[in-house]
């Protein structure tokens, strides 16, 4: 989807319709204030006080209409720049106006303001020559907003817009966004029963559903189980730590704003742990080893909690507590990349069998000039860097590289990955760190008898887990694999009187044979059951009636289709087998 906000055509047009709306809510309701009304990448909106009046979707048709009347007279859209003397004249009994004006840069002596027939509004720009460039437009929703973004300051009302050159870039985007709607993980979270969200809880913090257990744990098994063949060892650490492990680690000075606050406790000071990196080098450190001891693969699965701010939260794929798979290798330098290259190879096994196909690699370094964010050792970044490139340039990977980009103690991999809809997002990540097993004074017995100190990959497949639901739910619209979805196979006995002892028989034999299963015996009629399976997106539901009683058969069907095929009962059972195992649909 593209990004209007850095479109050099869609900005200025998208600005121009933000004020063509305004116009048009002020001809329809006279008394409307206007706070601010920016570009974003989805297009526009604009934040207006009505007093008693509360928009809702139904109020949207008759403001554009207004609009389009507006478009059609044709009016030049003028720029004007006036002193801050002459715009608190022109905006004085207006407090929204009057309140950016007074907080502008003193600096600033020439304000500019733009004016459409009867509509004038302060703004920086740019904008188009004429309304009657805004034809194709359509405003998308309206929504509450507070004045500043503070909760104790009133209320005002948000409308969105879009607005595109052509009626046929219009109907494009307008198609993309139903599709993102029917693919937003947080409506297909809410259908399939996979977690849910209290504010008494609290904002960003997640809580995972019967159906959305059993998918979280498929996945945590999953890679887990690609782990424990590949030699890793599991360990798990609790989900808080003393303020002294942050600083020696570093995060507290370079993390320190994405970081729950400090809490006191008998005269010590702790804080919910942002990372698990510095508890994984504890662990290494409580034992003296050997080089014959590494590569030493540590990983877990492990909670951690951030500070996000409410506008920034969504969904699952940003929260303020969520689960890492995460890993942290110590190796000598030798090992490097070896090492390197086997989390690589896992990441492209994974992505194989998930069948994520979009991504590409981006080699996140440094920016040198930046003496604040990034640990200050030259010798090391170019060393780690190098490296990298290196081993990168071995694996015949093409990458980009994107200076600014790395974590504070080291480079790092990134996989980026372009989901069906939206953004590419971060995926899976691998980063090289000289640093934080100096800080911590870790070392290992080299083979001349010589201590040296390691060097830590830390890397994680999935990223957080909670993120990568909302990816894959999105992905696959909630159609997920047999394997991992929360209910492989729903039975339905066509008559209760005549074919529940049947169903009940079918049931116990699929759950002997760990199949996930549910056996719906509601009396309802057979097509609002074989309707609801389909909402619920069950990969395969099975149907009996009294011809597979009389010959102890299954029939079935496929989500989405409406087919129903045969089957021996246990050559059933072999077959669902054989999709889990096989990771198939």
């Amino acid at each position: 989807m593209i990004n209007i906000k850095e479109s050099e055509s869609l900005n200025p047009l998208n600005h121009s319709c933000a004020h063509l709306m305004a116009q048009a809510v002020k001809h329809l309701y006279p008394d409307a204030k206007f706070w601010v009304g920016p570009v974003i990448e989805e297009g526009f909106y604009y934040d207006i006080d009505l007093g008693d009046k509360v928009l809702t979707e139904e109020d949207l048709p008759a403001i554009e209409r207004e609009m389009k009347k507006l478009a059609k007279d044709g009016k030049r859209i003028v720029r004007r720049e006036i002193s801050k003397e002459e715009a608190l004249d022109m905006f004085g009994n207006d407090p929204y106006k009057v309140d950016l004006i007074e907080r502008m840069d003193p600096e600033d002596t020439v304000i500019s303001c733009y004016s459409q027939g009867d509509f004038t509004d302060l703004c920086r720009g740019p904008h188009v020559e004429s309304v009657k460039l805004l034809k194709n437009f359509k405003l998308l929703k309206v929504s509450g907003a507070y004045w500043k973004g503070d909760s104790n300051n009133k209320m005002l009302q948000r409308i969105y817009g879009v607005c595109f050159e052509t009626p046929e870039d219009l109907e494009a985007h307008l198609q993309e966004l139903e599709e993102a709607k029917q693919r937003d993980h947080r409506r297909i979270g809410k259908d399939l029963g996979i977690y849910m969200m209290s504010d008494l809880v609290g904002r960003g913090l997640p809580m995972y559903l019967p159906n959305g257990f059993i998918l979280w744990n498929e996945l945590e098994n999953y890679i887990r189980n690609k782990e424990l063949k590949r030699g890793y060892k599991h360990v798990q650490t609790p989900p808080l730590g003393n303020v002294e492990l942050y600083k020696t680690s570093g995060h507290l000075d370079h993390y320190r704003e994405s970081m729950f606050p400090i809490m006191e406790v008998e005269d010590e000071e702790y804080v919910l742990r942002p990372m698990n990196c510095p508890h994984h080098m504890v662990i290494y450190g409580n034992d003296i080893h050997s080089y014959r001891d590494l590569p030493l693969r540590i990983a877990e699965i492990a909670r951690d909690c951030r500070y996000e701010s409410s506008g920034s939260l969504k969904g699952i794929e940003r929260v303020r507590t969520f689960c890492q798979n995460d890993s942290h290798i110590f190796c000598t330098p030798e090992q490097i990349e070896d090492e390197f290259k086997g989390v690589v190879d896992l990441i492209l096994e994974c992505y194989k069998e998930l069948n994520i196909t979009n991504y590409r690699f981006e080699l996140s370094l440094r920016d040198p000039d930046d003496k604040v964010k990034y640990h200050q050792d030259d010798e090391m970044w170019n060393k780690a860097e190098d490296m990298l490139r290196q081993v990168l340039k071995d694996l015949k990977i093409d990458y980009v590289e994107k200076i600014g980009e790395a974590a504070f103690y080291g480079p790092k991999l990134d996989v980026q990955v372009k989901p069906a809809v939206g953004n590419e997002i971060t995926l899976s990540t691998c980063q090289l760190d000289f640093c934080l097993p100096a800080k911590f004074d870790l070392t290992y017995v080299d083979s001349d008898g010589s201590k040296k100190t390691p060097v830590v990959l830390h890397r994680a497949v999935f990223g957080s887990i909670d993120r990568f639901i909302a990816y894959y739910l999105e992905e696959t619209k909630g159609n997920l694999p047999t394997w991992l979805a929360p209910i492989q196979v729903e039975i339905i006995p066509v008559n209760n009187k005549y074919h529940l002892d049947y169903s009940k028989e079918i049931y116990e034999l699929l759950v002997d044979n760990d199949i996930r299963v549910e056996l719906d015996s509601r009396e309802e009629k057979l097509g609002y059951k074989l309707r609801e399976t389909q909402i619920k997106k069950i990969p395969y539901t099975v149907i009996l009636g009294q011809n597979e009683v009389d010959n102890n058969t299954i029939s079935y069907r496929v989500f989405g289709t409406e087919e129903t095929i045969t089957l021996e009962k246990n050559e059933f059972v072999e077959f669902i087998k054989n999709k889990i195992k096989n990771k198939e649909r």
